[in-house]
């Protein structure tokens, strides 16, 4: 069970480190900067979950899904 418990916490490290990326790769949004400026009117706006940035989204939730049970995994006793 040694060798499983190393192998799950590398790959935890390797979320952790993709996460951090990926973080600081999305574009910043200001609180409610969207709706004021019209923005959510955009074609890109319309368009968000195919663009660059909708793409990153999801691979960031992903990731921190993965990132919380692998924590949850790795805190079990049973290793």
């Amino acid at each position: 069970m040694g060798v499983l418990r190393i192998i799950l916490t590398v790959i935890y490290i390797l979320i952790c480190l993709a996460l951090v990326v990926l973080v600081l790769m999305q574009e910043g949004k200001a609180a409610g900067l969207g709706a004021i400026s019209g923005a959510a009117e955009t074609y890109w706006g319309k368009n968000k979950g195919r663009s660059m940035e909708g793409k990153l989204v999801k691979i960031t939730t992903g990731l921190a899904i993965g990132f919380m049970v692998l924590a949850v995994v790795l805190n079990l006793t049973i290793f």
